[in-house]
């Protein structure tokens, strides 16, 4: 094992955050540095100005301290940026080998997975290269572009059909029929724009991947499988599924289960939401509506592209941080 050396906790946050820049977003950056702001402050309170000493009981007693502060959902974000901080100080020796595993995240109830939880753009970033490499324009891939990229509800991805889609000017229909409604009928109708990178993967996919098959009503699904228009199920359980860290990250599970037996991906009785890390289409959805506001798309343009009200996009969707929102509002000012 290698000798510790000294690193500061401040010091140590701004090497972490230099290493991830290429790599995150400017708006999940910032978050990472309040969160971790949060960390350097409790050190410095506690007196702790050199990571070599932390301790497995000074990670509980931070974990308690915010507790006080934060609820389940929140505490969890906080507590998992820590851990991945925490396993940076490892590699760089400031800290013992290891002790990022000895970092407890709350465990969350479904209702707090349902009310709270999203997917963060780091996480369906990595998801989507690594499905880029390895499945690239498959169903999956594609499914989850459009979820990500659209920001739709899964219904509306599910509505769409071949005619919809149009190439030259680059941007989808939304359209309200019987078979595959939209959840706010025809006022959920709208044109969708998407980038070119979408596109690509789309052109790709109907080129050489689609199923050649129509519905049970005649019309050309988008989204197939050999059965006909994708189900509401298979589009759950591709979420479920890719959300597995074990899907994208080398095969480890970070829950602790071997991975053969996990009843979650193998066996006559997989069920893919049981994994603690799995997340639903609504998370998706939760998840790329908070990406847009985080990279200054206003409120008004992600209202209509997202078919959302900006009171409900409010209370039920925006999930940016105090701290992230207070530092847009001042890049804006700074604009004027």
């Amino acid at each position: 094992m290698s000798p510790l050396e000294p690193l500061s906790p401040d010091r140590g946050v701004d090497l972490y955050l230099t290493d991830r820049e290429a790599e995150l977003a400017e708006g999940t950056l910032k978050s990472y540095r309040y969160k971790l702001n949060q960390f350097v402050e409790w050190c410095d309170s506690e007196d702790i100005d050199n990571l070599n000493g932390l301790t497995g009981r000074n990670l509980l007693e931070f974990k308690q301290s915010r507790a006080e502060d934060l609820n389940s959902v929140s505490l969890k974000g906080q507590l998992d940026t820590l851990r991945s901080f925490i396993k940076f100080c490892e590699s760089v020796d400031a800290v013992e080998p290891d002790l990022h595993n000895k970092i407890l995240s709350p465990t969350l109830t479904q209702g707090d997975r349902e009310r709270d939880v999203l997917i963060e753009s780091e996480q369906a970033q990595i998801i989507l290269q690594h499905l880029a490499r390895f499945n690239y324009a498959s169903l999956h891939h594609t499914l989850l572009t459009l979820l990500w990229r659209c920001g739709a509800r899964s219904g509306t991805v599910r509505s769409f059909d071949v005619e919809d889609y149009d190439r030259e000017n680059e941007r989808i229909r939304a359209k309200h029929r019987d078979g595959t409604p939209l959840k706010n009928q025809h006022r959920g109708e709208r044109l969708i724009a998407l980038s070119p990178d979408t596109c690509s993967v789309l052109n790709d996919y109907l080129d050489y991947n689609r199923h050649d098959v129509t519905d049970e009503r005649g019309r050309n699904p988008l989204l197939t499988t050999r059965f006909g228009r994708i189900s509401r199920s298979t589009i759950r359980e591709t979420c479920y599924r890719w959300t597995h860290p074990c899907q994208y990250n080398g095969g480890s599970c970070p829950h602790g289960h071997d991975v053969d037996s996990c009843n979650a991906i193998s066996g006559p009785s997989k069920a893919p939401s049981v994994c603690p890390s799995s997340r639903s289409p609504h998370a998706w959805r939760r998840g790329a509506i908070t990406h847009h506001l985080t990279e200054d798309v206003p409120v008004e343009v992600v209202s209509d592209r997202m078919n959302v009200s900006p009171d409900v996009l409010e209370a039920h969707y925006d999930r940016r941080s105090e701290e992230v929102k207070v530092e847009q509002r001042r890049e804006f000012l700074q604009n004027l």
